[in-house]
């Protein structure tokens, strides 16, 4: 009301405004100067132009108080509709686990340590061998009619018991059917369920960056809770297992949400949530819902995954390593080291091979690799692209099946100090001969150099190198301004280093 009053105060200053400006105007104009009175209409009389100035201001003073339009919803689809399309097939997972009463309280339920036993019931303290009960919380998605979840495996791990409420309210006691602790997924089964409503599943490939998507899950036991996001990157990294390759997004995913789908516009499952950055905001990370296609099958058939591996160990292309192996760009992965008799090595490949495609499809990063060879199953023949000495080479592998446990080992080992190292050589490390063959690096004088004391360095530049004298041989034959390749033995594995030749 106090906008309304204040636009009519304003407009009747401009109606009486507009007046005397009109009536003045008539005053000039009597006063000669005008034009010629037969080219000059006779002006509107003074009750006119009131009268049209008043029918303007009352118009004003109806368009402000007018309410506007509501804002677009920042999203090319409706958020409402999909929301409300999305979530029954959202379901809220609680789960139970019983351990051991603990030192941390004595043995103690904690209620009953911080407030004193609880009426009712047994008021003995618990002892360390009574068990307690710990739950947690998830989210799921129905993938079936019949009552099939998918979750993530850390959401049910060590579970004794699993409830699952669906959007209805009705609640359902779930069985493990599946889990996949490398991609962190799980399948459950509804006990009694049936005619459920499904999630589509659509496609994680084609999704890009910047698209809208929707996350529906529990946090913090809110359950069917909504938030609205984008696509922030993909293919991301985090250090949580082998087939890394999560899509990252601003849609808010908090504890509770693990296990939840990810939607795009079209209302289809496109991810999976599963982690979150701690300390920061906006960035959660989803498991690519086409990483579940591949293995679903066999959860629901076998209750755990079976994948093919190559038998190699390989490492990131640097820029270096990349000048040195002549890649105008670091793309793809460099082999440093095969298993005997394993599918690579039967397949001819070798170390210093760069895998720059698996079945016509690029790898534009070392760890698209293991990813992309671990969605066949044991027995499957693959078609690889290499380059070998900067040449293009195709071979067939028909690979073996991984272990459920494979190891590293990355780490270094130090010298002996059987001998005395060496002066430091222009390149920035101290070395010495190594008892079993190849030259030992002792130390590293160098900041930048790829080099870490203890590598045994066994070739340059493809050339054998036996001992200190070989090697010094090799790095006289090195042009200034050229990177060489190094093959070096670092701990219980064999990978590349470059070294630019200054």
């Amino acid at each position: 009301m106090m906008s309304v009053r204040s636009s009519q105060r304003g407009s009747s200053f401009v109606a009486r405004s507009a007046i005397a400006l009109v009536l003045a105007t008539g005053m000039l104009g009597s006063l000669g100067c005008g034009h010629e009175a037969h080219a000059t209409p006779p002006p509107p009389s003074t009750q006119a132009l009131a009268q049209q100035v008043s029918t303007e201001a009352a118009a004003a003073v109806t368009a402000a108080a007018t309410p506007l339009a509501p804002a677009p919803v920042p999203a090319t689809f409706d958020v409402a509709d999909l929301a409300q399309r999305v979530t029954p097939v959202v379901v809220n997972i609680t789960t139970t686990q019983k351990v051991q009463g603990g030192p941390g309280f004595g043995g103690v339920d904690p209620f009953d340590f911080f407030f004193g036993p609880r009426g009712g019931g047994d008021r003995s303290p618990r002892g360390p061998d009574r068990p307690m009960a710990r739950s947690a919380l998830g989210t799921g998605f129905i993938i079936d009619a019949e009552g099939y979840i998918v979750t993530n495996a850390h959401v049910i791990d060590g579970a004794d018991d699993v409830k699952v409420r669906l959007a209805d309210e009705r609640e359902f006691a779930a069985d493990v059917v599946g889990k996949d602790s490398k991609l962190d997924l799980a399948l459950l089964k509804l006990r009694g369920a049936s005619g459920l409503p499904v999630a589509a599943l659509g496609s994680s490939e084609g999704l890009r960056v910047g698209e809208h998507v929707l996350a529906v899950g529990n946090p913090f036991g809110l359950g069917h809770t909504v938030t609205l996001g984008i696509v922030s990157a993909k293919a991301r990294s985090i250090g949580a297992g082998p087939y890394d390759d999560f899509i990252q997004t601003d849609a808010s995913i908090n504890p509770g949400n693990s296990g939840g789908p990810l939607f795009n516009w079209k209302g289809e499952v496109i991810g999976i949530n599963t982690a979150i950055r701690a300390g920061a905001n906006g960035i959660g990370f989803a498991t690519p819902v086409d990483a579940l296609k591949d293995v679903l099958s066999q959860l629901r058939e076998k209750g755990h995954v079976e994948r093919g591996k190559l038998g190699l160990l390989f490492q990131p292309l640097t820029a270096d390593l990349g000048k040195a192996f002549g890649m105008d760009a670091p793309k793809g992965a460099l082999v440093s080291d095969l298993e005997p008799g394993g599918a690579a090595a039967r397949a001819g490949i070798k170390p210093g091979d760069i895998v720059v495609a698996v079945n016509g499809t690029p790898i534009l990063h070392a760890e698209d690799l293991p990813r992309k060879v671990a969605r066949h199953a044991p027995g499957t023949t693959i078609k690889l692209s290499l380059l070998r000495g900067g040449k293009p080479l195709e071979v067939s592998a028909k690979l073996d099946a991984l272990n459920d446990v494979e190891i590293d080992d990355t780490r270094s080992t130090r010298g002996d100090g059987s001998k005395a190292p060496a002066a430091a050589n222009k390149f920035g490390f101290r070395y010495s001969d190594h008892p079993s063959g190849g030259v030992r690096v002792d130390r590293v004088t160098d900041g930048e150099s790829e080099l870490v004391p203890g590598d045994v360095l066994v070739e340059v530049n493809g050339a054998p190198v036996r001992d200190a004298k070989g090697l010094e041989a090799a790095l006289a034959k090195l042009k200034p301004g050229t990177v060489a390749a190094l093959k070096i033995r670092r701990g219980k594995i064999t990978r590349f280093a470059a070294l630019p030749v200054k």
